[in-house]
């Protein structure tokens, strides 16, 4: 039984309906404070992620990569898509907060979206508890998932609960998965992908406070390509070079 997933995917849930239980109780101070905490976290974690990457080559050309693959399919409208989908089924039971204009609303529930379905950090967690069972790195995620979830959810209304609905997805996709890409990595491959999510938490931690509207779902695709593109460094390039 996936025990960090079913963990991190009821912190996400919880978390929402609480946050829009409590939201009218909370200054608009509080929450900005806090939305201004959990941006320098997602800064930091992306930091503490990339720091130890080995090919600084093939993470910048998936970026690239990914970044072009997820522009040219557009796929950040898809993204979208599903957001305003999810708030019109939300708003059939509970009203959004009508302090965000439509345009801010969206912005903020697709760098969620991003935040808790695409970050490093869960996919990596992921595919350990899928290879061995340790479920220790979503464990820990979750708590920061949660109090996430309780913020945003007091911004956003209960619509963050349902972010839980394609985390979950995604997440145990990459579960089922990861007894057959596991064995394919190398250590080297698994710390440039960690550094490639760290770029997607980076480019969250930007979006939330609005310091620069990185296309965080345009940038889901980094985390597709980034393992063959350094497995290909590695092997293919580097031995020309040298």
């Amino acid at each position: 039984m996936p025990i960090g997933i079913i963990t991190n995917v009821c912190a996400i849930f919880f978390g929402g309906i609480v946050g829009s239980l409590a939201g009218k109780k909370m200054s608009d101070e509080f929450k900005s404070g806090l939305n201004m905490t959990f941006s320098i976290s997602s800064i930091c974690m992306g930091i503490y992620a990339i720091a130890p990457m080995k090919n600084l080559a093939a993470v910048v050309f998936s970026v690239i990569i990914g970044t072009s693959i997820g522009i040219i399919f557009h796929l950040g409208d898809a993204i979208n898509k599903g957001a305003r989908g999810m708030q019109r089924f939300i708003s059939r039971f509970v009203s959004a907060p009508s302090e965000l204009s439509q345009m801010e609303f969206e912005a903020t529930l697709v760098t969620l979206i991003v935040l808790f379905c695409a970050s490093g950090t869960g996919i990596y967690g992921t595919l350990t508890e899928g290879m061995n069972g340790d479920a220790t790195i979503l464990i820990s995620k979750s708590i920061l998932d949660f109090f996430c979830a309780v913020i945003f959810g007091a911004n956003l209304g209960a619509v963050v609960a349902l972010i839980a609905v394609p985390q979950f997805v995604v997440l145990m996709l990459i579960y089922s998965l990861a007894r057959i890409i596991f064995p394919l990595t190398t250590p080297n491959m698994i710390l440039d992908f960690k550094a490639a999510g760290g770029v997607l938490m980076l480019a969250s931690g930007f979006r939330i406070v609005k310091i620069k509207m990185f296309p965080t779902a345009d940038m889901i695709p980094i985390m597709a390509v980034v393992l063959p593109v350094s497995w290909l460094w590695t092997n293919v390039i580097v031995p020309l070079i040298h």
